[in-house]
């Protein structure tokens, strides 16, 4: 035998896709994963051409789930994000546009069964310990992927996946604030280190010189804006106690301008070596806990809401999401209780993917 069969489901969920596997099929140690999953998705090409990669870093995704034992979950989610170009994998953190099709993956590969109506999935987070709450449409006992909703990034509408976060503050670091301040100096760059969802790194565009506003292509270009960028996250890493971020995707980054299409406020995110084409549920939660944080970065960018619930607009490069922010503002300080989003997925193969025996056995 000349390849290792492995069953998946393909899918599309929120702004990214990628293999959904069960986690009892593939390899238990971390090293021998990494390699399953580099030839899975063909990392180390541009374009992936030796696997189901699609050549940019929100179509390299991979999620894994198993059947959860903890007593409120009913699903494991296990997330990597694969390199385009380079084999390498980073399981620290997750993303909440992957997680969008956990609930409708888990359905379909049986280890969640399906309600006349909708059924709810509670999910953990295995890489950072969030708890999720997913509600899918099952008309009939079955996954429906057509409906009306409609995300920025996708075309066309489909059917809606809410999500309810909880648990968010401190997954990755322990702390809201993971340096202590709400503002930190780093090589005169004013930043807010923030922890909810995803561990994030925070700055005005305008103290980049940047407008805000730019394309994800045009900021992708400008190599001397990445570069300085990068030097100030590897810098805040540290600062966040997350080491050396090096080879690590987190901490993520983003950029926040005043709102110009009636939003909120206007965003930029990125993976953080290229620019989001659109935002990271993860990271989106995080930039409107951001907004809604007296003396962060944010301050003088946005008016801040009173109301609580209260739907933060973040404009990114493809349009506009939508967060429900649930959060206490006391004389203690503020904290963060809930968010919520609206998602969309959609199933788009099924079958097997192979590995050459020689990466793993099976």
């Amino acid at each position: 035998m000349t390849q290792t069969a492995i069953p998946f489901v393909f899918m599309r969920g929120g702004t990214s896709r990628g293999p959904y596997m069960n986690r009892a099929d593939l390899p238990e140690d971390l090293e021998t994963l990494a390699k399953v999953l580099i030839a899975i998705v063909g990392s180390g090409h541009p374009i992936n051409i030796d696997g189901i990669g699609g050549g940019v870093a929100v179509t390299t995704k991979v999620a894994m789930l198993s059947r959860s034992e903890d007593d409120w979950a009913d699903v494991d989610y296990f997330f990597a994000q694969v390199s385009v170009d380079d084999a390498q994998v980073d399981f620290k953190p997750t993303c909440g546009n992957i997680l969008s099709g956990v609930g409708p993956a888990a359905i379909e590969m049986g280890l969640v069964a399906a309600q006349d109506g909708v059924t709810p999935v509670n999910i953990r987070a295995v890489n950072t310990e969030a708890r999720v709450a997913a509600v899918v449409q099952t008309p009939g006992g079955v996954v429906n992927y057509e409906g009306d909703a409609q995300i920025d990034g996708v075309p066309g509408t489909a059917a809606p996946v809410a999500l309810q976060f909880m648990e968010t503050v401190g997954g990755v670091t322990g702390a809201f604030l993971p340096t202590g301040n709400l503002v930190d100096d780093i090589d005169g760059i004013n930043v807010t280190c923030m922890d909810v969802a995803m561990p994030m790194v925070i700055a005005r565009a305008s103290d980049f010189g940047l407008t805000g506003y730019e394309s994800a292509a045009e900021l992708d270009e400008n190599t001397d804006f990445f570069a300085l960028m990068e030097a100030v996250r590897l810098k805040a890493g540290a600062l966040m106690g997350m080491g050396d971020v090096t080879k690590s995707v987190t901490p993520k980054f983003g950029l926040l301008a005043p709102a110009k299409e009636g939003g909120t406020i206007a965003t930029r995110y990125f993976m953080p070596w290229r620019t989001h084409p659109t935002m990271a549920v993860t990271g989106a939660q995080c930039l409107a806990s951001c907004v809604l944080t007296p003396g962060t970065v944010a301050d003088g960018l946005a008016a801040k809401p009173n109301e609580t619930p209260v739907t933060i607009t973040l404009e990114h490069a493809s349009g506009q999401i939508d967060v429900l922010v649930d959060y206490d503002q006391t004389d203690v300080g503020f904290e963060i209780k809930s968010a919520g989003l609206v998602r969309t997925a959609r199933k788009l193969a099924a079958g097997e993917v192979f590995v050459p025996a020689s990466v793993w056995g099976g």
